[in-house]
């Protein structure tokens, strides 16, 4: 990564008509079922960003086979599908910081078997994956922690699956751990219905119904008792792997990334279109809309489309709000970058998975709300952000903490009265490398001071 900062002036308006980059949650989860199912998978709009391409690398090492063209000015790739199994049973697998690949790949590989090491940067090694590994050994897979217990780097080995046993897997830390068990599971092909039990809450519910309906989409039908366990159909075709392929895929535009665009349209008066994501998206971020329009900003939008106008308040400002983030818990650092901007003090719960994301983000982003003078008060899983009485200059820039969301959420306060710098820019590139293009196009800021 670059250690360059960018300069971020003071901004007048924004406005513009956008189309979003692949959905990052969709474009892994469905690279993974591509390459697994029976027949070719032709897929649209797929996000082209580091943690795709982790994935994309690790599967081409398992021998999944990729094919890349042009159409017009898109790329389209043809997956070809490995019916179930994968041709190399033996690979060193760099996984990078992309959680939404080394979590069901984990999970895929030990239900498989064979002989694999799995490992990243320095912050992967410090983003546990234990829950997953113990539902994982419950039910006789063989796994070894290499360095710190609880946490990659990991290797797996050929063990004794057995499907008659239930599998238990924690659910308020991550939900990716049970959307990698829910993926890999169906690998058993076993002949009657596998069952996983959810201990404690389960986080994030939209992100398991983005597995889930992926899931139906490759031919495996996941039914849902009230969130506390799942149920996965016996597999009936010996001859044949769980998932079939679905010919033409199309990924989604990525909602957690439409949320910066969306609260640019009410800060900068807008309009603001974004493309790709809108009512009728299977993504559970395109809720941040709904929080946008709470605070008092001009939202509508289509089945593929949302628009922000601008805020509606008598006074012109966006209102704080009191919300329960479970659901939304990416798009939800949006709104704390917001609460800077907004009339009383906006308070957010449900984002105790902040911590354990590619930095912690409670603290990460109460350090960075301070540089500007807000009034921050965070907890295990809350925060709380009040507007500054006084404005400050972020003494020696914002710090991004090699985390993508933060540099985008902090490009937001481009509205604030003083110019200041966002240091490593580049860190989007981990799903967006084109957001501060796109960011730059939308922006009017004013004059540069001499």
């Amino acid at each position: 990564m670059s250690s360059k900062a960018l300069l971020i002036q003071p901004a007048l308006s924004a406005q513009g008509d956008i189309q979003l980059p692949g959905s990052k949650s969709i474009s892994n989860r469905v690279l993974l079922l591509s390459a697994l199912a029976k027949g070719t998978t032709t897929l649209r709009g797929l996000l082209d960003a580091d943690d795709t391409r982790v994935m994309r690398n690790a599967l081409e090492q398992l021998g999944v086979g990729f094919r890349v063209h042009q159409e017009q000015e898109s790329e389209v790739i043809e997956v070809t599908g490995q019916d179930g199994r994968f041709i190399h049973h033996q690979a060193d697998l760099f996984m990078g910081n992309a959680g939404t690949a080394i979590r069901p790949l984990t999970a895929a590989l030990a239900i498989l078997g064979g002989e694999y090491h799995l490992h990243g940067v320095p912050r992967m090694h410090e983003r546990p994956i234990a829950d997953l590994v113990e539902g994982l050994l419950g039910i006789g897979a063989n796994i070894e922690y290499l360095a710190n217990q609880g946490y990659p780097p990991i290797q797996i080995h050929t063990g004794q699956v057995n499907s008659n046993q239930v599998v238990r897997v924690r659910g308020d830390v991550s939900s990716q751990y049970l959307t990698a068990l829910l993926m890999a599971l169906p690998l058993l092909r076993a002949k009657q219905a596998i069952r996983i039990e959810v201990v404690g809450e389960l986080i994030s519910k939209p992100y398991i119904e983005i597995t889930t309906n992926l899931m139906s989409k490759f031919g495996v039908h996941v039914h849902n008792q009230d969130w506390q366990s799942f149920t996965i159909p016996a597999h009936q075709d010996e001859n044949h792997g769980p998932y079939t392929a679905p010919g033409d895929f199309l990924v989604e535009g990525d909602a957690s990334s439409a949320s910066y665009f969306l609260a640019l349209g009410a800060l900068g008066q807008g309009p603001v279109i974004v493309r790709g994501a809108g009512r009728e998206s299977i993504q559970g971020d395109v809720a941040f809309a709904q929080a946008l329009s709470m605070m008092g900003a001009n939202v509508s939008q289509g089945a593929d489309w949302i628009e922000v106008r601008g805020v509606d308040t008598e006074d012109g400002r966006l209102r704080a709000i009191d919300i329960d983030c479970t659901a939304i818990p990416d798009a939800a650092m949006t709104l704390a970058v917001l609460g800077m901007f907004a009339t009383g003090t906006t308070r957010l719960t449900g984002i105790g998975s902040w911590r354990v994301k590619e930095t912690d983000r409670i603290a990460a982003m109460a350090c960075e709300l301070r540089k500007f003078g807000a009034m921050v008060e965070a907890g295990d899983d809350y925060l709380s952000v009040s507007a500054p009485t006084e404005w400050k200059i972020p003494q020696g820039g914002v710090d991004t903490y090699d985390d993508h969301r933060m540099a985008m959420c902090f490009s937001l306060a481009a509205f604030c009265p003083n110019a200041y710098s966002i240091n490593d820019p580049e860190c989007v590139s981990k799903t967006f490398p084109k957001y501060f293009d796109v960011w730059h196009q939308l922006i009017q800021s004013q004059p540069t001071q001499k």
